[in-house]
């Protein structure tokens, strides 16, 4: 046997492990290989969970956009319509004053989302970077806030606000909401994520709390105070009960409590009523979609150290 012939199936071998390395190699977050089929079943799994957080909001978009003569009740169901139309949009204007509620929605949202944002980055700060006695028991304080249902509270949450002449008032409504426990909780956790080595030297360069606070604690956490946004903006956009209490006043009405005029007594168009939940879910699509890349990265600023 010749030098070539014996050196021929080394050289292959060589080869072969050159192509086994080329091959790609799927791993996860920790670099261990992940299997197809477990990839696969990953894959399923996320397409199951978005089918059944998205699927119903695709559906009130497409029964919203069908006509008066195409049937929503067919079975096998059609989820295209056949004759796209807004008409039903303007069906919506033309049974409710939609966009006045809209505003007073909006009037609301606009006011939970600053009060909430000065106030829970003001109480989380000094839950997190002040010394002083009792801060422990206000920090419990808050977390046993989160614990208390709000059906508890309300009916004194309403008597309250008739003392104070704050009923029948868009004030009224703010009132309860303008500050979080939760948000607060948020802001601390994100504050105290901050090393203190750059509060020290601020104080050392005679910057006082204001100054520490303004311009070295609330610009490390924007993303926080963005979560914080979109939570206050959500929570008074989609609150029924509330304002249901504490309003008499049709002209005042919130935009949930009027879409609830689209139900009849004894029947409802359900195209009216997919119309205006599409109305009433468009806003939030906008915020979040504007908020987005600040709140993935203030989940992890306020996330709770372990």
């Amino acid at each position: 046997m010749s030098l070539a012939e014996k050196t021929r199936p080394a050289g292959k071998a060589r080869a072969t492990g050159r192509e086994r390395k080329r091959e790609p190699r799927i791993t996860d977050e920790h670099g261990r290989r992940v299997r197809g089929w477990e990839l696969a079943l990953r894959y399923l799994l996320l397409l199951g969970v978005l089918a059944l957080t998205i699927g119903p909001f695709l559906w009130q978009l497409s029964t919203s956009l069908k006509g008066p003569t195409e049937d929503i009740f067919s079975s096998p169901p059609k989820f295209l319509p056949s004759d796209p139309t807004l008409h039903n949009y303007e069906r919506v204007a033309d049974t409710i004053p939609v966009w006045d509620y809209a505003l007073n929605s909006l009037k609301v949202a606009a006011a939970n989302v600053v009060t909430n944002c000065v106030g829970a980055a003001l109480a989380g700060y000094a839950l997190a970077r002040l010394r002083y006695r009792g801060r422990r028991v206000a920090t419990l304080v808050f977390i046993l806030a989160m614990l208390v249902p709000v059906e508890g509270i309300i009916i004194a949450q309403f008597t309250t606000m008739r003392e104070l002449g704050l009923n029948n008032t868009l004030v009224g409504v703010v009132l309860p909401g303008c500050v979080s426990a939760l948000n607060v909780l948020l802001m601390r956790n994100a504050f105290l994520n901050l090393p203190y080595e750059i509060e020290e030297a601020a104080f050392v360069d005679g910057a006082n709390v204001w100054q520490r606070f303004f311009r070295i604690a609330l610009p490390a956490v924007k993303g926080t105070l963005a979560v914080v946004a979109i939570f206050a903006f959500m929570g008074a956009w989609d609150d029924f009960l509330w304002p249901l209490i504490v309003l008499s006043d049709p002209s005042k009405f919130t935009l949930t409590i009027g879409l609830n005029y689209l139900h009849g007594t004894f029947a409802n168009d359900e195209r009216l009523v997919a119309a205006g939940t599409i109305i009433a879910v468009a806003p939030l699509i906008v915020l979040f979609a504007c908020l987005q890349r600040y709140f993935f990265r203030g989940v992890g600023e306020g996330a709770v150290k372990g």
